[in-house]
């Protein structure tokens, strides 16, 4: 068993693991509606960023997309977000502040990837793109026992471990960051972490997916 502790401090993380966009890649729609909002001809955005307004022209009409080192200075031409031009939905001047209350995990079927952010983000890996888990409260099948030891909080899982249904991993999150213990098939559903400011404990099923209790005035 691995214990660890994980702040996140950034809200936008991409696996670099086998990492394609072509899934949920630029839009030329986007591209287009940006620019019109801009007042700039195809040739005005093309000059922005170096390259030919036949190459914009493609990019909006869907018979071409922008190469990925292009991202950056495109978004930046457009006047939006990396993650806004990614996602194709623009949300500008909201100046919403990350913070662990907008958490999202993120759970890669293909390689057991676990990522965290602390707000909207654009996730890659293995070549999918990921979506957010929900997280439900837990049924018969996935009862979050949650026991106190010293300074701790002892967590196990009644489920089987077994190499094709079994508990991936579980979480202890705090207002500050999250705890997070990786388990594998044939082992134990259980772990221990530090009980300091945890308000939510998770426990993510390979079949059934991601379940949450809260812990708050358990102390």
């Amino acid at each position: 068993m691995q214990r660890g502790w994980y702040p996140f401090g950034a809200s936008v993380i991409v696996c670099r693991r086998e990492v394609n966009l072509m899934d949920n890649y630029v839009t030329g729609a986007m591209i287009r509606s940006q620019r019109e909002k801009k007042n700039m001809t195809q040739e005005e955005l093309a000059a922005k960023i170096h390259v030919s307004g036949k190459a914009v022209s493609k990019w909006e009409t869907g018979k071409g997309y922008p190469d990925i080192s292009l991202i950056e200075p495109l978004a930046e031409a457009l006047g939006i977000s990396v993650l806004e031009l990614l996602s194709g939905d623009a949300v500008q001047n909201t100046n919403r502040s990350a913070n662990m209350a907008r958490s999202r995990l993120y759970v890669c079927p293909v390689c057991g990837n676990v990522i965290q952010t602390i707000g909207d983000a654009v996730i890659s890996c293995c070549g999918i793109t990921l979506p957010p888990q929900e997280a439900e409260s837990p049924d018969e099948d996935h009862r979050i026992n949650i026991d106190t030891v010293e300074d701790e909080y002892y967590i196990s899982v009644d489920h089987p471990m077994s190499k094709d249904h079994y508990i991936s991993f579980l979480l202890a999150m705090t207002d500050l960051g999250s705890q997070l213990v990786k388990l594998y098939p044939e082992g134990n559903a259980e772990a221990r972490f530090k009980m300091n400011r945890v308000r939510y404990i998770y426990a993510f099923c390979n079949r059934h997916g991601l379940f949450r209790v809260s812990v708050s005035g358990r102390r």
